[in-house]
Order: C-alpha cells, then structure tokens, then sequence
C-alpha cells in the first residue's frame, strides 16, 4: 500500500470515528432532554461509572473516562448542582474527596441505561453479530495500541 492510499485510510478513519462518535452523543443528549433526564452526556458518562461502583475517588472517574481533572472538577460540580452526586472528604485522607451518588442520582439509573440501551439497538440494528464482533474487536486492538 502506498503512502497516498495510508493516507486516505487516515483520513476517512479520523473523520468516520468523529462524525460517529458526535452523532451518537448527539442522538443520546436528545434523548436525554426528550426524557427530561436533564444530563448531558458527559455527565451520563461518570454516573455510569457510580452506578457500577459508588463511592470513588475523583482521580479514578478521571482515569475511567479519560478526562483531565479540570473537565472532571466541573462535571461533578455540575452534578453537585443538580443534586445527583456528591463529594464527601475521605476519611483517611481529607485531600482526597469521593464521589457519591444521592438518592436522586441513583433514581436516573433504569430510564437513563434504558434510554442507552435503545440508542445501541438502533445503532446496531442493521449489523449482523458477525459484524458486531469484527467491529469490536478491531476498535478494541485500535484501543489498545494507543493506550
């Protein structure tokens, strides 16, 4: 393969990887407000992590969702304004703060993991299994050579 034909690859992967990844989260914001969920998807995206393990440090939902801590800083604090999480000071060590799911965080769990479940349906629906596996299994490898 030459270097023109690389190239091409390059470019129709970069821009299909970032037209899919942005409708997606566009299609599921919809959703989202459609349901009066009132989150967005980044923040869809740390409440997953706390409805699979609550109480965890800011440091490891960072790491989890491969955000910065000042992207991190402000979605919790956006979740914090909506009453669907917390920070409450380690007890071992009060520089480090964990993240807490209230009562109303933990209440979005069922419609908001229903509501993605029918996205990734819709989004898959014309592929066979087949495909699927190739499909996770080459974005797997792609995962794993830049990590």
């Amino acid at each position: 393969m030459d270097l023109s034909q690389k190239l091409n690859q390059i470019e129709l992967f970069g821009i299909l990887n970032g037209k899919i990844s942005k409708l997606i989260n566009r299609y599921l914001f919809n959703r989202f407000k459609e349901a009066n969920l009132g989150i967005t998807v980044e923040q869809w995206t740390v409440l997953a992590c706390l409805w699979q393990k609550d109480k965890v440090t800011q440091q490891t939902l960072s790491d989890i969702t491969f955000r910065d801590k000042p992207s991190m800083t402000r979605l919790i604090d956006n979740l914090e304004k909506q009453n669907l999480a917390v920070r409450v000071p380690d007890s071992t060590d009060r520089r480090v703060n964990l993240i807490y799911l209230t009562q109303k965080g933990m209440d979005l769990e069922k419609q908001a993991t229903q509501i993605v479940q029918d996205v990734v349906e819709r989004t898959l629906s014309k592929m066979s299994g087949d495909e699927i596996m190739i499909c996770r299994n080459v974005l797997k490898k792609i995962f794993e050579n830049l990590t």
